[in-house]
């Protein structure tokens, strides 16, 4: 079904089937439940103190639990506009973006919304119905994109036409819901679907909140999906698995294919509110276009979205960015595509100059490289993915690896674990490199990847 909002969407399963579970737990040990009837009247509660607080603007360093989504539902009820923030990344970070988008009240972690309190600002006007999103991990380089419940209510409800769950079934969100894929994939798809949601524990119990929640679908990430595979550790009940926020490698999807569970792989932006295409065939890169987009590519193959029900409202006072990104109300994904001859969308490639790590977050290479030329004092390098590992590949230097490490470490600790250099390759000859001196990194790829094969 369809909603246009939060408020909506609970008052529906509240009245249609007010004993349902809405969200399962883990409250000291034990195995929790809250109904819809129950979770809608949490949230008007606690919207209504929201709204008496007069505050304006919320930022959320969302942890997952039962009492981050009653905050984060109740501050839209409330009208707030809210802000999501990965915990997770630095401090120093946290602190740039809180007058950036606007934060004059803070939810989370006692600890450190204290530390963060000074860099609180003074709300914002016209903030009602908003949630904003990075794009891919809060780094310095990404944006904040505007979103709206509507069209996150709408994604969700786009991809459940292709995807449906049912009153029996239970998602298990094992995702961060500071990221647009696990906020829609991991909880609103479920709820917009009258199921029930399983909020994981976090990666302290990944080895164990299949077998404790037993759901019987889940949104994964490609790095965690491998993580869960090695260890055979997704449960019986699970019947179907949704892959997505980053490349996937065919066997990977294979092996989960093997252990008797339908295997989707998705592909979306934070731009568009999560999920534009599904693969729900036996092919999994060939992908079903959702009902409420028009997807087109243009002559170069970049891949151009159209969808009104979802596009984001632009970057947060960003306003020449998304000028570029969103021309004519036609969002330009800097992703090349096609389209295979049952209409069936292909990602192909990236045109952009990012890596997408298997955790689904970016790394935006100009910045990141122009900040490690900085502290080398230049040379011939390039930053790739290689094994899934961050890699700074170097030409004629002649500094040991713990030295050029050392050299590094303000880089490294500006930045979450998964995005830090994490191994060096060395090559005799230069970069490929264009005529105007851009990295070909395309054709670095591949060397490097014949020298992988070429070893094995």
């Amino acid at each position: 079904m369809r909603f246009s909002s939060f408020a909506e969407m609970l008052a529906h399963f509240a009245a249609q089937t007010p004993d349902a579970p809405a969200l399962r737990f883990e409250r000291d040990g034990a195995l929790c439940t809250t109904t819809y009837a129950e979770l809608e009247t949490e949230v008007k509660r606690r919207a209504g103190l929201l709204r008496a607080g007069g505050k304006t603007c919320l930022g959320v360093l969302a942890d997952g639990s039962k009492a981050c989504i009653v905050e984060i539902f109740a501050a839209v009820c409330a009208g707030m506009q809210v802000v999501l923030l990965d915990e997770s990344v630095p401090t120093p970070l946290l602190r740039g973006l809180l007058p950036y988008t606007d934060v004059d009240m803070l939810w989370g972690d006692p600890e450190l919304c204290d530390e963060l309190r000074t860099s609180l600002a003074h709300g914002v006007q016209k903030g009602e119905g908003k949630l904003l999103f990075f794009t891919s991990g809060t780094t310095q380089r990404s944006k904040a994109v505007v979103l709206t419940e509507k069209s996150l209510c709408a994604s969700a409800y786009n991809g459940s036409t292709l995807l449906p769950l049912y009153g029996g079934d239970t998602l298990l969100c094992m995702l961060p819901i500071a990221h647009v894929f696990g906020f829609v994939c991991g909880v609103l798809w479920g709820l917009s679907c009258g199921a029930c949601v399983a909020l994981g524990r976090g990666a302290r119990h990944y080895m164990d909140d299949c077998a404790f929640f037993r759901p019987t679908a889940l949104s994964l990430v490609p790095l965690l999906l491998d993580f869960l595979l090695k260890r055979n550790l997704l449960n019986d009940d699970l019947r179907l698995l949704l892959v997505g926020a980053g490349e996937c490698p065919e066997a990977l999807l294979n092996a989960a294919k093997a252990s008797g569970v339908r295997v989707c792989f998705g592909y979306g932006l934070t731009e568009t509110s999560s999920g534009v295409a599904l693969s729900v065939g036996d092919e999994p890169y060939a992908m079903t276009v959702c009902p409420d987009d028009v997807i087109t590519i243009a002559e170069d193959g970049e891949i151009l979205i159209k969808v009104n029900s979802c596009t984001m409202r632009g970057y947060y006072k960003c306003p020449e960015d998304t000028s570029v990104t969103l021309a004519g109300g036609v969002l330009h994904t800097g992703d090349l595509g096609s389209f295979d001859d049952k209409g069936r969308l292909r990602v192909t490639g990236r045109k952009k100059d990012m890596l997408v790590l298997p955790d689904g977050t970016k790394i935006f290479l100009p910045e990141a490289e122009a900040e490690i030329g900085r502290l080398l004092g230049g040379g011939d390098f390039a930053l790739t993915l290689l094994n899934d590992r961050v890699t700074l590949v170097l030409h004629g230097e002649e500094r040991d690896d713990d030295a050029l490490l050392k050299a590094l470490a303000p880089y490294q600790s500006a930045r979450p674990v998964g995005q830090r250099v994490a191994a060096v390759a060395r090559r005799d000859e230069p970069l490929p490199r264009t005529a105007t001196g851009k990295i070909k990194r395309w054709e670095l790829n591949a060397a490097l990847a014949g020298s992988a094969a070429d070893t094995q």
